[in-house]
């Protein structure tokens, strides 16, 4: 029994009359009529007395009634639900974040979401690709954003490019190599470098200038996925940051940091990409934070 035919019991029951009844159902009476013997003989019992000044539910029909008033109400909660949740005002969003994308542009991201959908709810995963990619394979993130130059290839992923995010080595403003006009790789090794887990391709780029085996690196003094423990790390000793410069803008800005030049250093950036599994349709509230990211939203 559809939920249609059960609307129309709670509502003669309500009304105790088939003309008020099918007035209230913007249905002809007769038509209402029929409604309610199909759904007698459905049920092979008879659900309400048919008097001549009312009509009233038998005892089947009470304890049928029952069960169909909650029915009807929880449909018309999803229908409800439905329309709030197609319009990004209910629902349940999970998604993962890299540290760079963490520490950049999604804050002010998940900020402007909240302020324009306070009902919606979001769930943020922080960590690297690897751990993201599993997560997603496994269903609990609709998408993740991060640096995705060493995600293998993989049928099952589809991968977005976005902005590109700029970085470059930065120490506090009382360290040793801030007044120096150029420095070296070596001479940052030598006073511990603090990053997140630097991707292969970066590995290939800067092994070179450090005389060393293409894609290999002297161990960080500090690996970290977490931007800002980063950051207070290198403004309370002589280490040095390699960051994206957005992620440090304001303590830039306040001059507790500054960058440094290093000597034959190519330009860097990341190379930050937006994953889903391929074949997957994401919430209407995934695809507006995916289309919001910056990069993708010339690409929809």
């Amino acid at each position: 029994m559809d939920i249609k035919r059960l609307t129309h019991l709670v509502v003669l029951a309500d009304k105790r009359n088939f003309a008020r009844a099918a007035e209230a159902l913007a249905l002809s009476q007769p038509a209402l009529t029929r409604s309610i013997q199909s759904a007698e003989a459905e049920l092979d019992m008879r659900l309400f007395d048919r008097g001549t000044l009312a009509v009233t539910p038998t005892p089947a029909g009470e304890f049928v009634l029952e069960r169909a008033r909650r029915l009807v109400f929880e449909s018309r909660c999803l229908k409800r639900d439905v329309a709030l949740y197609r319009e990004r005002k209910l629902g349940d969003t999970a998604f993962g974040v890299g540290p760079y994308p963490g520490a950049t542009f999604i804050p002010p991201l998940l900020g402007a979401i909240r302020a324009e959908f306070p009902d919606i709810h979001l769930r943020v995963r922080t960590g690297n690709w690897e751990l993201l990619a599993h997560d997603l394979r496994a269903e609990t993130l609709e998408f993740f954003v991060a640096d995705t130059r060493d995600l293998p290839a993989d049928p099952d992923l589809v991968v977005r490019p976005l902005a590109q995010l700029h970085a470059g080595f930065f120490v506090r403003a009382a360290h040793p190599l801030a007044a120096t006009p150029a420095t070296t790789l070596a001479e940052m090794w030598r006073h511990g470098v603090l990053s997140v887990r630097v991707p292969a391709t970066v590995q290939q780029l800067l092994a070179p200038l450090l005389g060393l085996p293409e894609g290999t690196l002297p161990p960080q003094a500090l690996e970290c996925d977490d931007v800002p423990t980063l950051l207070q790390v290198a403004l309370a000793s002589d280490s040095v940051l390699a960051a994206p410069r957005d992620a440090v803008v304001t303590a830039l800005a306040a001059g507790t940091l500054v960058p440094l030049t290093v000597a034959g250093l190519p330009p860097l950036f990341s190379e930050m990409g937006v994953v889903t599994l391929r074949g997957r349709t994401p919430s209407p509230m995934a695809d507006l934070l995916m289309r919001r990211l910056p990069g993708l939203s010339a690409q929809a």
